[in-house]
Protein backbone atom coordinates (compact mmCIF):
# COMPACT_ATOMS: atom_id res chain seq x y z
CA UNK A 1 0.00 0.00 0.00
CA UNK A 2 0.89 3.66 -0.37
CA UNK A 3 -1.06 6.82 -0.23
CA UNK A 4 -0.38 10.61 -0.88
CA UNK A 5 -2.30 13.71 0.02
CA UNK A 6 -2.09 17.35 -1.72
CA UNK A 7 -0.15 19.66 0.62
CA UNK A 8 -2.52 21.90 2.39
CA UNK A 9 -5.26 20.38 5.26
CA UNK A 10 -8.13 22.59 6.25
CA UNK A 11 -10.49 22.02 9.05
CA UNK A 12 -14.12 22.50 8.16
CA UNK A 13 -14.55 25.87 10.57
CA UNK A 14 -11.76 27.28 8.28
CA UNK A 15 -13.38 26.57 5.56
CA UNK A 16 -16.34 28.21 6.57
CA UNK A 17 -14.33 31.53 6.63
CA UNK A 18 -12.25 30.78 4.26
CA UNK A 19 -14.92 30.60 1.56
CA UNK A 20 -17.02 33.58 3.69
CA UNK A 21 -20.37 31.08 3.93
CA UNK A 22 -22.59 32.73 6.76
CA UNK A 23 -26.04 30.85 5.70
CA UNK A 24 -26.64 28.91 8.64
CA UNK A 25 -28.11 26.18 6.65
CA UNK A 26 -24.86 25.64 4.66
CA UNK A 27 -22.89 26.30 7.87
CA UNK A 28 -24.72 23.12 9.43
CA UNK A 29 -23.98 20.87 6.53
CA UNK A 30 -20.12 21.49 7.22
CA UNK A 31 -19.75 21.34 10.92
CA UNK A 32 -22.21 18.20 11.24
CA UNK A 33 -20.01 16.46 8.67
CA UNK A 34 -18.17 14.31 11.27
CA UNK A 35 -15.01 15.27 8.92
CA UNK A 36 -12.31 17.40 11.39
CA UNK A 37 -9.72 18.42 8.52
CA UNK A 38 -9.47 17.75 4.62
CA UNK A 39 -6.81 18.19 2.04
CA UNK A 40 -7.83 20.47 -1.00
CA UNK A 41 -6.32 23.23 -3.15
CA UNK A 42 -8.29 26.24 -2.88
CA UNK A 43 -8.53 28.62 -5.42
CA UNK A 44 -6.28 31.76 -5.06
CA UNK A 45 -7.00 35.05 -3.47
CA UNK A 46 -8.46 37.41 -5.51
CA UNK A 47 -9.09 41.56 -4.48
CA UNK A 48 -9.86 41.74 -0.78
CA UNK A 49 -9.13 37.74 -0.09
CA UNK A 50 -11.89 36.88 -1.19
CA UNK A 51 -12.01 33.14 -3.49
CA UNK A 52 -13.53 33.19 -6.29
CA UNK A 53 -14.74 30.33 -8.51
CA UNK A 54 -12.15 29.12 -11.29
CA UNK A 55 -12.97 28.24 -14.25
CA UNK A 56 -13.30 24.50 -15.86
CA UNK A 57 -9.75 25.20 -17.79
CA UNK A 58 -8.00 26.56 -14.65
CA UNK A 59 -9.86 23.47 -12.94
CA UNK A 60 -8.97 21.03 -15.52
CA UNK A 61 -5.29 22.11 -15.13
CA UNK A 62 -5.23 21.85 -11.45
CA UNK A 63 -6.65 18.16 -11.73
CA UNK A 64 -3.86 17.15 -13.75
CA UNK A 65 -1.39 19.16 -11.05
CA UNK A 66 -2.72 17.50 -8.74
CA UNK A 67 -3.64 13.98 -9.56
CA UNK A 68 -0.03 13.24 -11.40
CA UNK A 69 1.82 14.77 -8.40
CA UNK A 70 -0.50 12.40 -5.29
CA UNK A 71 -0.44 9.93 -7.72
CA UNK A 72 3.24 9.09 -8.55
CA UNK A 73 3.94 9.94 -4.38
CA UNK A 74 1.86 7.26 -3.65
CA UNK A 75 2.70 4.38 -6.39
CA UNK A 76 6.37 5.32 -5.63
CA UNK A 77 5.76 4.91 -1.76
CA UNK A 78 2.90 1.50 -2.81
CA UNK A 79 6.40 -0.32 -4.47
CA UNK A 80 8.51 0.90 -1.40
CA UNK A 81 6.21 -1.20 1.17
CA UNK A 82 6.07 -4.01 -1.37
CA UNK A 83 10.04 -4.21 -1.13
CA UNK A 84 9.96 -3.22 -5.30
CA UNK A 85 10.95 -0.84 -7.94
CA UNK A 86 9.82 1.36 -10.57
CA UNK A 87 11.34 -1.72 -12.84
CA UNK A 88 9.10 -4.30 -11.52
CA UNK A 89 5.77 -2.74 -12.59
CA UNK A 90 4.22 -4.87 -15.88
CA UNK A 91 0.55 -3.36 -14.86
CA UNK A 92 -0.98 0.27 -14.07
CA UNK A 93 -4.78 0.92 -13.64
CA UNK A 94 -5.53 4.31 -13.03
CA UNK A 95 -8.36 5.86 -11.67
CA UNK A 96 -10.05 8.98 -11.44
CA UNK A 97 -13.42 10.96 -11.79
CA UNK A 98 -12.07 14.58 -10.89
CA UNK A 99 -11.05 15.02 -14.52
CA UNK A 100 -11.15 13.88 -17.80
CA UNK A 101 -7.23 13.68 -19.09
CA UNK A 102 -5.97 12.19 -22.63
CA UNK A 103 -3.76 10.72 -22.84
CA UNK A 104 -4.78 8.91 -19.57
CA UNK A 105 -3.14 9.58 -15.50
CA UNK A 106 -1.63 6.30 -16.35
CA UNK A 107 0.45 7.72 -19.54
CA UNK A 108 1.59 10.92 -17.45
CA UNK A 109 2.51 8.62 -14.51
CA UNK A 110 5.03 6.69 -16.53
CA UNK A 111 6.86 9.57 -18.48
CA UNK A 112 6.78 11.50 -15.12
CA UNK A 113 8.60 8.43 -13.15
CA UNK A 114 10.50 6.93 -16.03
CA UNK A 115 8.55 3.82 -15.79
CA UNK A 116 9.35 1.34 -18.57
CA UNK A 117 7.16 2.49 -21.52
CA UNK A 118 6.70 -1.53 -22.16
CA UNK A 119 4.63 -1.24 -18.96
CA UNK A 120 0.85 -2.35 -20.07
CA UNK A 121 -1.61 -0.33 -18.45
CA UNK A 122 -5.56 1.28 -18.57
CA UNK A 123 -6.89 4.42 -16.92
CA UNK A 124 -11.18 4.02 -15.52
CA UNK A 125 -12.78 7.43 -15.55
CA UNK A 126 -15.79 9.11 -14.98
CA UNK A 127 -17.20 5.79 -12.37
CA UNK A 128 -17.45 7.77 -9.74
CA UNK A 129 -16.35 6.92 -5.85
CA UNK A 130 -16.55 2.68 -6.31
CA UNK A 131 -14.39 2.85 -9.08
CA UNK A 132 -11.24 1.55 -6.75
CA UNK A 133 -13.06 -1.53 -6.88
CA UNK A 134 -13.73 -2.05 -10.12
CA UNK A 135 -10.48 -1.34 -10.89
CA UNK A 136 -9.48 -3.85 -8.26
CA UNK A 137 -11.39 -6.38 -10.45
CA UNK A 138 -9.32 -5.77 -13.36
CA UNK A 139 -6.01 -5.83 -12.07
CA UNK A 140 -7.07 -9.16 -9.76
CA UNK A 141 -7.82 -10.28 -13.60
CA UNK A 142 -4.35 -9.42 -15.06
CA UNK A 143 -2.47 -10.35 -12.30
CA UNK A 144 -4.22 -14.16 -12.90
CA UNK A 145 -3.56 -13.92 -16.35
CA UNK A 146 0.04 -13.08 -15.23
CA UNK A 147 1.31 -15.38 -12.29
CA UNK A 148 4.39 -13.67 -10.77
CA UNK A 149 4.10 -10.11 -12.45
CA UNK A 150 3.34 -6.86 -10.75
CA UNK A 151 0.23 -4.73 -11.17
CA UNK A 152 -1.00 -1.37 -8.82
CA UNK A 153 -4.11 -0.09 -8.25
CA UNK A 154 -3.72 3.36 -8.28
CA UNK A 155 -6.81 5.76 -7.60
CA UNK A 156 -5.85 9.67 -7.84
CA UNK A 157 -8.59 12.36 -6.80
CA UNK A 158 -7.80 15.62 -7.27
CA UNK A 159 -11.53 16.61 -6.06
CA UNK A 160 -10.36 20.12 -5.64
CA UNK A 161 -10.61 20.13 -9.16
CA UNK A 162 -14.49 18.98 -8.90
CA UNK A 163 -15.87 21.92 -6.60
CA UNK A 164 -17.93 24.96 -7.76
CA UNK A 165 -18.53 27.92 -5.64
CA UNK A 166 -21.58 29.25 -6.49
CA UNK A 167 -23.24 29.45 -2.80
CA UNK A 168 -26.13 26.80 -3.34
CA UNK A 169 -26.89 23.81 -0.90
CA UNK A 170 -26.42 21.45 -3.61
CA UNK A 171 -22.64 21.93 -4.25
CA UNK A 172 -22.55 22.90 -0.32
CA UNK A 173 -23.12 19.34 0.41
CA UNK A 174 -20.20 18.45 -2.77
CA UNK A 175 -17.93 21.29 -0.98
CA UNK A 176 -18.52 20.16 2.47
CA UNK A 177 -17.18 16.17 1.79
CA UNK A 178 -14.69 15.76 -0.23
CA UNK A 179 -11.01 15.84 -0.52
CA UNK A 180 -7.70 15.18 -2.05
CA UNK A 181 -5.62 12.03 -1.77
CA UNK A 182 -4.39 9.30 -3.53
CA UNK A 183 -3.99 5.72 -2.58
CA UNK A 184 -2.25 2.47 -4.38
CA UNK A 185 -2.10 -1.02 -3.74
CA UNK A 186 -0.01 -3.69 -5.77
CA UNK A 187 -0.87 -7.16 -6.60
CA UNK A 188 0.44 -10.44 -7.45
CA UNK A 189 -0.93 -13.84 -8.10
CA UNK A 190 0.67 -17.16 -8.13
CA UNK A 191 2.69 -16.45 -5.09
CA UNK A 192 2.35 -17.68 -1.89
CA UNK A 193 5.13 -15.71 -0.63
CA UNK A 194 3.36 -12.24 -1.01
CA UNK A 195 2.22 -10.75 2.44
CA UNK A 196 -1.46 -9.59 2.59
CA UNK A 197 -5.05 -10.82 1.54
CA UNK A 198 -6.19 -12.71 -1.39
CA UNK A 199 -8.94 -11.94 -2.91
CA UNK A 200 -11.34 -14.55 -3.48
CA UNK A 201 -14.62 -13.20 -5.49
CA UNK A 202 -16.55 -9.87 -6.49
CA UNK A 203 -20.00 -8.75 -6.30
CA UNK A 204 -21.71 -5.71 -8.18
CA UNK A 205 -25.09 -4.34 -7.95
CA UNK A 206 -26.85 -1.23 -10.08
CA UNK A 207 -29.50 0.38 -8.57
CA UNK A 208 -30.91 1.57 -12.20
CA UNK A 209 -34.39 3.08 -10.33
CA UNK A 210 -31.49 5.23 -8.83
CA UNK A 211 -29.23 5.83 -11.79
CA UNK A 212 -29.78 10.28 -11.39
CA UNK A 213 -28.85 10.32 -7.89
CA UNK A 214 -25.13 10.87 -7.80
CA UNK A 215 -24.19 12.43 -10.86
CA UNK A 216 -21.34 14.89 -12.61
CA UNK A 217 -22.86 16.70 -14.96
CA UNK A 218 -22.66 20.48 -17.00
CA UNK A 219 -23.92 23.03 -15.17
CA UNK A 220 -25.06 25.85 -17.39
CA UNK A 221 -25.13 28.55 -15.39
CA UNK A 222 -21.99 27.88 -14.38
CA UNK A 223 -20.29 26.92 -17.42
CA UNK A 224 -18.23 23.83 -15.79
CA UNK A 225 -19.14 20.66 -14.60
CA UNK A 226 -21.16 20.12 -11.40
CA UNK A 227 -21.26 17.31 -9.04
CA UNK A 228 -25.10 16.45 -7.42
CA UNK A 229 -25.91 14.28 -4.40
CA UNK A 230 -29.29 13.33 -4.05
CA UNK A 231 -30.02 13.50 0.14
CA UNK A 232 -31.62 10.48 -0.45
CA UNK A 233 -28.68 8.38 -1.64
CA UNK A 234 -27.76 6.94 1.97
CA UNK A 235 -31.08 5.09 2.23
CA UNK A 236 -30.64 4.11 -1.15
CA UNK A 237 -27.46 2.57 -0.63
CA UNK A 238 -28.51 1.03 2.85
CA UNK A 239 -31.91 -0.62 1.50
CA UNK A 240 -29.56 -2.12 -1.16
CA UNK A 241 -26.32 -3.56 0.83
CA UNK A 242 -27.80 -6.55 1.81
CA UNK A 243 -28.82 -8.02 -1.92
CA UNK A 244 -25.08 -7.35 -3.03
CA UNK A 245 -23.30 -8.78 0.34
CA UNK A 246 -25.31 -11.44 0.19
CA UNK A 247 -24.61 -12.45 -3.17
CA UNK A 248 -20.59 -12.00 -2.28
CA UNK A 249 -21.28 -14.55 0.09
CA UNK A 250 -23.46 -16.95 -1.94
CA UNK A 251 -21.50 -20.58 -2.21
CA UNK A 252 -18.86 -19.86 0.17
CA UNK A 253 -20.25 -21.08 2.99
CA UNK A 254 -19.68 -17.91 5.00
CA UNK A 255 -22.34 -15.61 6.48
CA UNK A 256 -22.08 -12.17 7.74
CA UNK A 257 -20.57 -13.00 11.50
CA UNK A 258 -17.41 -14.99 9.91
CA UNK A 259 -16.23 -11.44 8.39
CA UNK A 260 -13.66 -10.16 10.75
CA UNK A 261 -12.82 -7.14 8.76
CA UNK A 262 -14.89 -4.57 6.94
CA UNK A 263 -13.83 -1.74 4.54
CA UNK A 264 -16.29 0.67 3.77
CA UNK A 265 -16.15 3.70 1.33
CA UNK A 266 -16.16 6.73 3.62
CA UNK A 267 -18.93 8.25 1.40
CA UNK A 268 -20.58 10.49 4.46
CA UNK A 269 -21.45 10.16 8.11
CA UNK A 270 -25.28 9.32 6.75
CA UNK A 271 -23.83 6.60 4.00
CA UNK A 272 -21.79 4.74 6.74
CA UNK A 273 -24.52 5.07 9.28
CA UNK A 274 -27.34 3.30 6.36
CA UNK A 275 -24.60 0.68 5.91
CA UNK A 276 -24.07 -0.03 9.44
CA UNK A 277 -27.74 -0.01 10.51
CA UNK A 278 -28.95 -2.58 7.28
CA UNK A 279 -25.57 -5.02 7.22
CA UNK A 280 -25.86 -5.11 11.29
CA UNK A 281 -22.34 -4.04 11.88
CA UNK A 282 -21.31 -2.47 14.92
CA UNK A 283 -18.93 0.84 14.81
CA UNK A 284 -15.64 -0.80 15.75
CA UNK A 285 -16.40 -2.48 12.54
CA UNK A 286 -16.19 0.76 10.76
CA UNK A 287 -13.81 2.48 12.69
CA UNK A 288 -11.38 3.16 9.91
CA UNK A 289 -14.20 4.15 7.97
CA UNK A 290 -14.99 6.65 9.76
CA UNK A 291 -11.56 7.95 11.13
CA UNK A 292 -10.55 8.24 7.46
CA UNK A 293 -13.69 10.25 6.99
CA UNK A 294 -12.32 12.00 9.96
CA UNK A 295 -9.20 12.97 8.69
CA UNK A 296 -9.38 13.33 5.00
CA UNK A 297 -13.15 13.67 4.05
CA UNK A 298 -14.60 11.47 1.11
CA UNK A 299 -11.29 10.50 -0.82
CA UNK A 300 -13.61 9.17 -3.71
CA UNK A 301 -12.21 5.78 -5.65
CA UNK A 302 -9.78 5.72 -3.09
CA UNK A 303 -11.41 5.97 -0.03
CA UNK A 304 -11.15 2.01 1.35
CA UNK A 305 -7.72 2.05 0.03
CA UNK A 306 -7.09 4.58 2.84
CA UNK A 307 -9.40 2.44 5.68
CA UNK A 308 -7.00 -0.87 4.54
CA UNK A 309 -3.97 0.89 4.90
CA UNK A 310 -4.77 1.18 8.63
CA UNK A 311 -6.02 -1.62 8.96
CA UNK A 312 -2.54 -2.90 7.64
CA UNK A 313 -0.94 -0.75 10.02
CA UNK A 314 -3.25 -1.63 12.79
CA UNK A 315 -1.58 -5.46 12.32
CA UNK A 316 -4.58 -7.60 13.99
CA UNK A 317 -5.82 -9.37 10.75
CA UNK A 318 -4.54 -12.95 11.32
CA UNK A 319 -4.16 -16.00 8.90
CA UNK A 320 -7.70 -17.03 7.63
CA UNK A 321 -9.46 -14.23 8.78
CA UNK A 322 -11.95 -12.79 6.37
CA UNK A 323 -12.81 -9.27 5.13
CA UNK A 324 -14.66 -7.40 3.12
CA UNK A 325 -14.03 -4.73 0.85
CA UNK A 326 -17.04 -2.21 0.15
CA UNK A 327 -17.57 0.80 -2.05
CA UNK A 328 -20.71 3.24 -3.62
CA UNK A 329 -20.87 5.39 -6.12
CA UNK A 330 -22.75 6.34 -9.15
CA UNK A 331 -25.05 4.42 -10.75
CA UNK A 332 -26.16 3.94 -8.38
CA UNK A 333 -23.50 1.39 -7.34
CA UNK A 334 -22.45 -1.27 -5.33
CA UNK A 335 -19.53 -3.33 -5.25
CA UNK A 336 -17.86 -5.60 -2.82
CA UNK A 337 -15.33 -7.58 -2.57
CA UNK A 338 -14.59 -10.89 -0.46
CA UNK A 339 -10.76 -11.51 0.61
CA UNK A 340 -8.70 -13.72 3.07
CA UNK A 341 -5.57 -13.90 4.88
Amino acid sequence: MGTAVSSVSYSQSELLEILDIEDPKIRSVFLNSAIDRRFLTLPPEGPGGARAAEPQGDLLDKHKKIAVDMGCRALEACLKSAGATLSDLRHLCCVTSTGFLTPGLSALIIRELGIDPHCSRSDIVGMGCNAGLNALNVVAGWSAAHPGELGVVLCSEACSAAYALDGTMRTAVVNSLFGDGSAALALVSGDGRVPGPRVLKFASYIITDAVEAMRYDWDREQDRFSFFLDPQIPYVVGAHAEIVIDRLLSGTGLRRSDIGHWLVHSGGKKVIDAVVVNLGLSRYDVRHTTGVLRDYGNLSSGSFLFSYERLADEDVARPGDYGVLMTMGPGSTIEMALIQW
